[in-house]
Protein backbone atom coordinates (compact mmCIF):
# COMPACT_ATOMS: atom_id res chain seq x y z
CA UNK A 1 0.00 0.00 0.00
CA UNK A 2 1.56 2.99 -1.20
CA UNK A 3 1.41 6.48 0.80
CA UNK A 4 -1.81 7.96 -1.75
CA UNK A 5 -3.84 4.55 -0.89
CA UNK A 6 -3.12 5.38 2.84
CA UNK A 7 -4.47 8.98 2.69
CA UNK A 8 -7.50 7.51 0.31
CA UNK A 9 -8.56 4.61 3.17
CA UNK A 10 -7.70 7.23 6.14
CA UNK A 11 -10.48 9.93 3.98
CA UNK A 12 -12.71 7.27 3.60
CA UNK A 13 -13.00 6.23 7.17
CA UNK A 14 -13.22 9.47 8.18
CA UNK A 15 -16.07 10.37 5.53
CA UNK A 16 -18.08 6.97 6.47
CA UNK A 17 -18.06 8.04 10.42
CA UNK A 18 -18.96 12.02 9.34
CA UNK A 19 -22.45 9.93 6.85
CA UNK A 20 -22.99 8.04 10.04
CA UNK A 21 -23.10 11.39 12.45
CA UNK A 22 -24.69 13.05 10.11
CA UNK A 23 -27.51 10.35 9.70
CA UNK A 24 -27.60 9.98 13.84
CA UNK A 25 -28.19 13.53 14.10
CA UNK A 26 -30.87 14.38 11.32
CA UNK A 27 -34.52 14.64 12.52
CA UNK A 28 -37.34 13.30 11.35
CA UNK A 29 -40.36 15.17 11.46
CA UNK A 30 -42.63 14.37 13.58
CA UNK A 31 -45.64 12.42 12.16
CA UNK A 32 -43.20 10.64 9.87
CA UNK A 33 -40.85 9.24 12.43
CA UNK A 34 -42.08 5.76 12.93
CA UNK A 35 -44.72 6.10 10.22
CA UNK A 36 -45.02 1.95 8.61
CA UNK A 37 -43.72 3.84 5.71
CA UNK A 38 -41.50 6.08 6.98
CA UNK A 39 -38.71 5.51 4.51
CA UNK A 40 -41.38 5.78 1.97
CA UNK A 41 -42.80 9.40 2.77
CA UNK A 42 -38.26 10.68 3.64
CA UNK A 43 -37.92 9.65 -0.37
CA UNK A 44 -40.59 11.89 -1.27
CA UNK A 45 -39.58 14.93 0.97
CA UNK A 46 -35.52 14.35 -0.82
CA UNK A 47 -36.90 14.28 -4.44
CA UNK A 48 -39.57 17.07 -4.21
CA UNK A 49 -37.66 19.32 -1.58
CA UNK A 50 -41.15 19.34 -0.01
CA UNK A 51 -41.23 19.42 4.13
CA UNK A 52 -43.77 17.14 5.97
CA UNK A 53 -44.88 17.77 9.46
CA UNK A 54 -48.03 16.34 11.30
CA UNK A 55 -49.64 18.44 13.52
CA UNK A 56 -54.12 19.09 14.86
CA UNK A 57 -54.35 15.91 13.29
CA UNK A 58 -53.63 16.37 9.84
CA UNK A 59 -49.78 15.78 8.21
CA UNK A 60 -49.12 19.01 5.80
CA UNK A 61 -47.20 18.36 3.20
CA UNK A 62 -45.27 22.08 1.75
CA UNK A 63 -46.93 24.75 2.48
CA UNK A 64 -45.43 26.60 0.38
CA UNK A 65 -43.46 24.57 -1.73
CA UNK A 66 -39.33 24.63 -2.27
CA UNK A 67 -38.02 28.24 -3.46
CA UNK A 68 -42.15 29.77 -3.27
CA UNK A 69 -41.68 33.48 -3.63
CA UNK A 70 -45.24 34.44 -4.52
CA UNK A 71 -48.50 35.16 -2.36
CA UNK A 72 -50.41 32.47 -1.10
CA UNK A 73 -53.01 31.02 -3.96
CA UNK A 74 -56.45 32.84 -4.14
CA UNK A 75 -59.28 30.95 -3.18
CA UNK A 76 -60.33 28.23 -5.75
CA UNK A 77 -56.88 26.47 -5.69
CA UNK A 78 -58.00 23.89 -3.23
CA UNK A 79 -59.91 20.67 -4.17
CA UNK A 80 -61.46 17.97 -1.61
CA UNK A 81 -59.92 14.38 -1.88
CA UNK A 82 -62.63 11.47 -0.05
CA UNK A 83 -62.54 8.04 -0.32
CA UNK A 84 -59.34 7.48 0.17
CA UNK A 85 -58.16 3.98 1.25
CA UNK A 86 -57.04 4.34 5.60
CA UNK A 87 -53.39 2.82 4.40
CA UNK A 88 -52.66 5.21 1.29
CA UNK A 89 -50.23 7.94 2.08
CA UNK A 90 -48.91 11.12 0.39
CA UNK A 91 -46.31 8.61 -0.73
CA UNK A 92 -48.66 7.31 -3.00
CA UNK A 93 -50.95 10.51 -3.45
CA UNK A 94 -48.29 13.02 -4.25
CA UNK A 95 -47.10 11.32 -7.53
CA UNK A 96 -51.22 11.16 -8.41
CA UNK A 97 -51.96 15.06 -8.09
CA UNK A 98 -48.60 16.36 -8.73
CA UNK A 99 -49.34 15.18 -12.95
CA UNK A 100 -52.34 17.87 -13.01
CA UNK A 101 -49.98 20.54 -11.61
CA UNK A 102 -47.72 22.15 -8.95
CA UNK A 103 -48.68 21.20 -5.62
CA UNK A 104 -48.51 23.97 -2.91
CA UNK A 105 -49.55 22.20 -0.08
CA UNK A 106 -51.18 18.78 0.83
CA UNK A 107 -53.38 18.15 3.83
CA UNK A 108 -54.06 14.72 4.99
CA UNK A 109 -56.30 14.51 8.00
CA UNK A 110 -54.36 11.59 10.21
CA UNK A 111 -56.10 9.67 13.25
CA UNK A 112 -54.06 8.34 16.40
CA UNK A 113 -53.49 5.11 14.93
CA UNK A 114 -51.14 6.34 12.21
CA UNK A 115 -54.23 5.58 9.78
CA UNK A 116 -55.62 8.39 7.16
CA UNK A 117 -58.89 9.16 8.06
CA UNK A 118 -60.13 8.67 4.46
CA UNK A 119 -59.79 12.44 3.14
CA UNK A 120 -57.17 15.28 2.31
CA UNK A 121 -57.13 18.82 0.82
CA UNK A 122 -54.76 19.15 -2.08
CA UNK A 123 -54.15 23.17 -3.20
CA UNK A 124 -52.68 24.05 -6.14
CA UNK A 125 -50.64 27.23 -6.93
CA UNK A 126 -53.07 28.00 -9.66
CA UNK A 127 -56.93 27.53 -10.00
CA UNK A 128 -56.66 26.06 -13.88
CA UNK A 129 -54.92 23.39 -12.25
CA UNK A 130 -57.62 22.81 -9.38
CA UNK A 131 -60.32 22.00 -12.54
CA UNK A 132 -58.10 20.05 -14.03
CA UNK A 133 -57.70 17.97 -10.99
CA UNK A 134 -61.42 17.89 -10.84
CA UNK A 135 -61.71 16.51 -14.39
CA UNK A 136 -59.15 14.33 -14.81
CA UNK A 137 -58.53 12.55 -11.13
CA UNK A 138 -62.54 12.34 -9.87
CA UNK A 139 -62.59 8.78 -9.78
CA UNK A 140 -59.00 8.06 -10.39
CA UNK A 141 -58.23 4.40 -9.38
CA UNK A 142 -55.76 4.72 -6.55
CA UNK A 143 -55.94 0.83 -5.76
CA UNK A 144 -57.71 -1.60 -7.48
CA UNK A 145 -61.42 -1.28 -7.12
CA UNK A 146 -60.84 2.01 -4.57
CA UNK A 147 -61.87 4.93 -6.43
CA UNK A 148 -60.73 8.48 -5.38
CA UNK A 149 -63.46 11.05 -5.20
CA UNK A 150 -62.21 14.94 -5.75
CA UNK A 151 -64.22 18.00 -6.05
CA UNK A 152 -63.48 21.83 -5.27
CA UNK A 153 -62.85 22.71 -1.89
CA UNK A 154 -64.26 25.85 -0.34
CA UNK A 155 -62.36 27.85 2.08
CA UNK A 156 -64.97 28.81 4.51
CA UNK A 157 -64.58 32.57 5.75
CA UNK A 158 -68.08 33.13 6.81
CA UNK A 159 -70.13 33.17 10.58
CA UNK A 160 -73.40 32.70 11.23
CA UNK A 161 -74.58 34.57 14.44
CA UNK A 162 -77.74 34.40 15.86
CA UNK A 163 -79.66 35.86 18.77
CA UNK A 164 -79.28 39.54 17.64
CA UNK A 165 -82.06 42.29 18.69
CA UNK A 166 -84.23 42.31 15.99
CA UNK A 167 -83.79 46.35 15.58
CA UNK A 168 -80.35 46.39 15.06
CA UNK A 169 -79.22 47.84 11.85
CA UNK A 170 -76.56 45.98 9.54
CA UNK A 171 -73.77 48.97 10.46
CA UNK A 172 -74.51 48.61 14.63
CA UNK A 173 -74.32 44.83 14.09
CA UNK A 174 -70.98 45.14 11.62
CA UNK A 175 -69.45 47.81 14.74
CA UNK A 176 -70.10 44.98 17.69
CA UNK A 177 -68.71 42.08 15.85
CA UNK A 178 -65.44 44.21 14.93
CA UNK A 179 -64.95 45.38 18.41
CA UNK A 180 -64.55 41.49 19.51
CA UNK A 181 -63.07 39.61 16.85
CA UNK A 182 -60.44 40.57 13.92
CA UNK A 183 -60.51 40.52 10.25
CA UNK A 184 -64.43 41.21 9.34
CA UNK A 185 -64.55 42.14 5.83
CA UNK A 186 -68.98 42.13 5.78
CA UNK A 187 -71.86 41.69 7.45
CA UNK A 188 -75.11 40.14 5.60
CA UNK A 189 -78.30 40.96 7.26
CA UNK A 190 -81.74 39.78 6.08
CA UNK A 191 -84.61 42.44 6.77
CA UNK A 192 -87.57 40.68 8.23
CA UNK A 193 -90.52 39.88 5.34
CA UNK A 194 -93.28 41.31 7.39
CA UNK A 195 -91.12 44.37 9.02
CA UNK A 196 -88.70 45.87 6.65
CA UNK A 197 -87.45 47.85 9.59
CA UNK A 198 -86.65 44.64 11.79
CA UNK A 199 -83.56 41.97 10.69
CA UNK A 200 -84.48 38.64 11.12
CA UNK A 201 -82.53 37.68 14.48
CA UNK A 202 -79.30 36.85 12.71
CA UNK A 203 -76.59 37.95 10.13
CA UNK A 204 -73.91 36.44 8.41
CA UNK A 205 -70.28 37.69 9.22
CA UNK A 206 -67.36 37.76 6.53
CA UNK A 207 -64.06 37.05 7.40
CA UNK A 208 -60.61 38.11 5.92
CA UNK A 209 -59.36 34.08 5.99
CA UNK A 210 -60.43 31.09 6.93
CA UNK A 211 -58.04 31.26 9.91
CA UNK A 212 -59.48 34.54 10.90
CA UNK A 213 -63.06 33.05 10.91
CA UNK A 214 -62.21 30.57 12.48
CA UNK A 215 -60.22 32.67 16.05
CA UNK A 216 -63.86 34.24 15.77
CA UNK A 217 -65.84 31.62 15.54
CA UNK A 218 -63.95 30.17 18.92
CA UNK A 219 -64.37 33.56 20.75
CA UNK A 220 -67.67 34.01 20.01
CA UNK A 221 -68.61 30.39 21.20
CA UNK A 222 -71.73 30.55 23.94
CA UNK A 223 -70.21 31.61 27.67
CA UNK A 224 -66.94 33.19 26.26
CA UNK A 225 -68.50 36.70 25.16
CA UNK A 226 -71.83 38.54 25.50
CA UNK A 227 -73.26 40.92 22.21
CA UNK A 228 -75.86 43.61 23.51
CA UNK A 229 -75.82 42.33 26.99
CA UNK A 230 -76.85 38.71 25.92
CA UNK A 231 -76.07 35.14 24.70
CA UNK A 232 -75.80 34.78 21.14
CA UNK A 233 -75.83 31.89 18.82
CA UNK A 234 -72.57 31.40 16.37
CA UNK A 235 -71.41 28.48 13.85
CA UNK A 236 -70.42 27.90 10.83
CA UNK A 237 -72.44 29.66 7.91
CA UNK A 238 -73.41 27.59 4.23
CA UNK A 239 -70.30 28.71 2.31
CA UNK A 240 -70.75 30.78 -0.66
CA UNK A 241 -70.85 28.63 -3.54
CA UNK A 242 -67.98 29.69 -6.15
CA UNK A 243 -69.21 29.26 -9.87
CA UNK A 244 -67.36 28.50 -12.84
CA UNK A 245 -66.75 32.30 -14.71
CA UNK A 246 -67.68 29.97 -17.84
CA UNK A 247 -71.05 28.65 -16.60
CA UNK A 248 -71.66 32.81 -14.59
CA UNK A 249 -71.23 33.96 -18.05
CA UNK A 250 -74.66 31.77 -19.46
CA UNK A 251 -77.32 32.93 -16.64
CA UNK A 252 -79.78 34.94 -17.60
CA UNK A 253 -81.54 34.77 -14.40
CA UNK A 254 -81.86 37.48 -11.59
CA UNK A 255 -82.02 37.07 -8.13
CA UNK A 256 -84.00 39.70 -6.49
CA UNK A 257 -84.26 40.36 -2.72
CA UNK A 258 -85.30 42.24 -0.19
CA UNK A 259 -89.30 42.42 -1.71
CA UNK A 260 -92.31 43.20 -0.14
CA UNK A 261 -94.60 40.10 1.37
CA UNK A 262 -97.42 41.81 -0.73
CA UNK A 263 -95.70 42.20 -4.08
CA UNK A 264 -96.69 40.16 -6.92
CA UNK A 265 -95.23 38.16 -9.31
CA UNK A 266 -96.73 40.18 -11.78
CA UNK A 267 -95.70 43.67 -10.37
CA UNK A 268 -92.21 42.26 -10.76
CA UNK A 269 -92.62 40.91 -14.25
CA UNK A 270 -93.95 44.23 -15.17
CA UNK A 271 -91.15 46.17 -13.43
CA UNK A 272 -88.50 43.89 -14.68
CA UNK A 273 -89.97 43.85 -18.14
CA UNK A 274 -90.37 47.41 -18.89
CA UNK A 275 -87.07 47.87 -20.97
CA UNK A 276 -88.09 45.33 -23.05
CA UNK A 277 -91.68 44.38 -23.77
CA UNK A 278 -91.64 40.20 -24.00
CA UNK A 279 -87.94 39.85 -22.36
CA UNK A 280 -89.48 38.73 -18.82
CA UNK A 281 -90.49 34.44 -19.47
CA UNK A 282 -91.42 34.15 -16.10
CA UNK A 283 -91.20 34.86 -12.26
CA UNK A 284 -90.54 32.36 -9.28
CA UNK A 285 -91.57 34.64 -6.02
CA UNK A 286 -90.45 33.43 -2.81
CA UNK A 287 -92.08 35.10 0.27
CA UNK A 288 -89.62 38.30 0.10
CA UNK A 289 -87.38 37.55 -2.88
CA UNK A 290 -87.81 36.13 -6.67
CA UNK A 291 -86.18 34.46 -9.33
CA UNK A 292 -86.69 36.26 -13.13
CA UNK A 293 -86.05 34.65 -16.25
CA UNK A 294 -85.49 36.50 -18.90
CA UNK A 295 -85.33 35.86 -22.60
CA UNK A 296 -82.12 36.87 -23.31
CA UNK A 297 -78.95 37.44 -21.26
CA UNK A 298 -78.15 40.59 -22.57
CA UNK A 299 -81.88 41.84 -21.42
CA UNK A 300 -80.57 40.75 -17.36
CA UNK A 301 -78.15 42.09 -17.19
CA UNK A 302 -79.98 45.68 -18.38
CA UNK A 303 -82.66 44.92 -16.24
CA UNK A 304 -80.13 44.47 -13.35
CA UNK A 305 -77.81 47.62 -13.72
CA UNK A 306 -81.04 49.62 -13.55
CA UNK A 307 -82.96 47.95 -10.75
CA UNK A 308 -80.45 47.00 -8.35
CA UNK A 309 -81.14 49.69 -5.47
CA UNK A 310 -84.38 50.98 -6.76
CA UNK A 311 -87.35 51.25 -4.16
CA UNK A 312 -90.36 49.03 -5.83
CA UNK A 313 -93.71 49.10 -2.91
CA UNK A 314 -91.42 50.39 0.07
CA UNK A 315 -88.54 48.44 -0.23
CA UNK A 316 -85.22 48.53 -1.68
CA UNK A 317 -84.30 45.89 -3.82
CA UNK A 318 -81.52 43.97 -3.97
CA UNK A 319 -80.56 42.53 -7.82
CA UNK A 320 -77.94 40.11 -8.74
CA UNK A 321 -77.38 37.26 -10.94
CA UNK A 322 -78.26 33.99 -9.62
CA UNK A 323 -75.94 31.28 -9.16
CA UNK A 324 -75.94 28.40 -11.17
CA UNK A 325 -75.13 24.82 -8.42
CA UNK A 326 -75.32 21.17 -9.59
CA UNK A 327 -77.35 20.01 -7.09
CA UNK A 328 -76.26 16.63 -6.60
CA UNK A 329 -72.55 17.58 -6.91
CA UNK A 330 -73.22 19.91 -4.42
CA UNK A 331 -75.11 17.54 -1.92
CA UNK A 332 -72.31 15.16 -2.14
CA UNK A 333 -69.61 18.22 -1.10
CA UNK A 334 -71.88 18.90 1.77
CA UNK A 335 -71.68 15.17 2.89
CA UNK A 336 -67.87 15.04 2.36
CA UNK A 337 -67.57 18.44 4.00
CA UNK A 338 -69.22 16.92 7.38
CA UNK A 339 -66.62 14.19 7.12
CA UNK A 340 -68.57 11.51 5.26
CA UNK A 341 -66.28 9.19 3.88
CA UNK A 342 -68.29 7.96 0.73
CA UNK A 343 -69.21 11.42 0.33
CA UNK A 344 -67.91 12.40 -3.47
CA UNK A 345 -68.82 13.96 -6.49
CA UNK A 346 -69.76 12.67 -10.01
CA UNK A 347 -69.41 14.33 -12.88
CA UNK A 348 -72.67 14.29 -14.83
CA UNK A 349 -73.02 15.19 -18.50
CA UNK A 350 -76.39 17.05 -17.47
CA UNK A 351 -76.10 18.56 -14.36
CA UNK A 352 -79.50 19.24 -11.99
CA UNK A 353 -78.88 22.90 -11.56
CA UNK A 354 -80.54 25.36 -9.31
CA UNK A 355 -80.22 28.86 -8.91
CA UNK A 356 -78.93 29.95 -5.52
CA UNK A 357 -77.93 33.09 -3.89
CA UNK A 358 -78.64 32.19 -0.21
CA UNK A 359 -79.94 29.11 2.34
CA UNK A 360 -83.25 30.12 1.89
CA UNK A 361 -82.90 29.38 -1.93
CA UNK A 362 -81.16 26.11 -1.11
CA UNK A 363 -83.94 24.93 0.94
CA UNK A 364 -86.78 25.66 -1.23
CA UNK A 365 -85.16 23.11 -3.69
CA UNK A 366 -84.88 20.56 -1.35
CA UNK A 367 -82.10 20.69 0.09
CA UNK A 368 -82.30 19.66 3.84
CA UNK A 369 -82.23 22.33 6.13
CA UNK A 370 -79.44 20.52 9.01
CA UNK A 371 -77.40 19.90 6.11
CA UNK A 372 -77.58 24.02 5.19
CA UNK A 373 -77.27 25.53 8.21
CA UNK A 374 -76.91 22.91 10.99
CA UNK A 375 -77.95 23.64 14.57
CA UNK A 376 -79.34 27.17 13.79
CA UNK A 377 -82.08 26.18 11.15
CA UNK A 378 -84.49 27.69 13.75
CA UNK A 379 -83.32 30.82 12.74
CA UNK A 380 -84.02 30.40 9.26
CA UNK A 381 -87.23 29.04 10.03
CA UNK A 382 -88.67 31.35 12.36
CA UNK A 383 -87.30 34.58 10.57
CA UNK A 384 -89.90 33.17 7.36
Amino acid sequence: MNEFDTMTAEDSTASMSNDSSNVATTKVPEGVAGAPNEAALLALMERTGYSMIQENGQRKYGGPPPGWEGLHPPRGCEVFVGKIPRDVYEDELVPVFESVGRIYEMRLMMDFDGKNRGYAFVMYTQKHEAKRAVRELNNYEIRPGRLLGVCCSVDNCRLFIGGIPKMKKREEILEEIAKVTEGVLDVIVYASAADKMKNRGFAFVEYESHRAAAMARRKLMPGRIQLWGHQIAVDWAEPEIDVDEDVMETVKILYVRNLMIETTEDTIKKVFGQFNPGCVERVKKIRDYAFVHFTTREDAIHAMNNLNGVELEGSCLEVTLAKPVDKEQYTRYQKAAKGGAAATPEVTQQPNYVYSCDPYTLAYYGYPYNALIGPNRDYFVKGW
